[in-house]
């Protein structure tokens, strides 16, 4: 059993066989999955597809390169729209200096907002950060020394040190597809060390498809690669990861229902 923790079905290269992109995830072995918002202002369209599919979940929250957009969404707002039954996380939310396509105070901000309502609601908070290893780490610290919550370090493509600050910290780490490739030899590092009870893997389709797809669109079925690479780097069979990143999943997102 694999769970995808983090796609986004909205999207339109999946939505156009949306029914096609379930049916191989299932064939895959994929149990279940969680199409992530990254603006808030088209929640009725997340959740709409977690209605009408018992394998999926969904989020609620402001991408970081979005956070400039919706800053007249705040953590009540983000509260009262997680309710959903089938709305199981906050997010994502964080901070992207690559692209910098939000101003940094807007990013930050944003984190913040979505930070409280996970500390306030107990879901988990999925966190997109991107060449902001250090800003990131002291933001969740100061924020954790405020009062514990939840939450995932999704796609991770950072440094050992924010990995292990985030595991200090109470935090999961999840990898995609980009462990898959020939560069990523540090993030195959971080994934030697996370903890079993403390990993998860996704594919953040339809972007980042694994080896043998690189460059092509991604689908929730191909997390069964990044899994296999996992746990190679780890040492172990791919059943066992199975068991050990659905056991994380439902911890994590403890509102969902297995």
């Amino acid at each position: 059993m694999l769970i995808d923790s983090h796609c986004h079905l909205d999207f339109p290269e999946l939505a156009a066989d949306r029914a096609g992109v379930l049916a191989r995830a299932k064939a895959a072995g994929i149990d279940g999955m969680v199409t992530i918002s990254t603006r808030v202002k088209r929640f009725d369209e997340i959740k709409a597809i977690a209605e009408a599919h018992a394998e999926v979940w969904c989020s609620v929250g402001t991408h970081p390169h979005h956070a400039d957009e919706e800053l007249d969404i705040f953590t009540d707002d983000l509260v009262r729209l997680s309710a959903h039954p089938k709305c199981v996380a906050i997010g994502e939310a964080g901070l992207d200096y690559f692209y910098d396509n939000a101003p940094k105070e807007a990013q930050e901000t944003g984190l913040r907002r979505h930070i409280a309502a996970s500390r306030l609601t107990g879901l988990p908070l999925v966190i997109h950060s991107r060449s902001a290893d250090v800003h990131m780490a002291s933001v969740l610290s100061d924020e954790v020394g405020q009062g514990a919550f939840p939450f995932v370090l999704h796609c991770f493509t950072g440094g050992a040190d924010l990995a292990r600050k985030a595991l200090e910290l109470g935090g999961y780490i999840s990898f995609s597809g980009i462990i898959t490739f020939k560069n990523a030899e540090e993030i195959r590092e971080v994934a030697k060390f996370v903890p079993a009870d403390r990993y998860l893997v996704e594919t953040d389709a339809p972007y980042l498809a694994p080896v043998p797809h690189r460059g092509g669109t991604n689908e929730p079925s191909y997390v069964a690669h990044t899994a296999a690479k996992v746990a190679e780097v780890r040492g172990i069979s791919l059943e066992q990861l199975g068991t050990e990143t659905t056991d994380n999943f439902f911890r994590l997102f403890s509102k969902a229902k297995a």
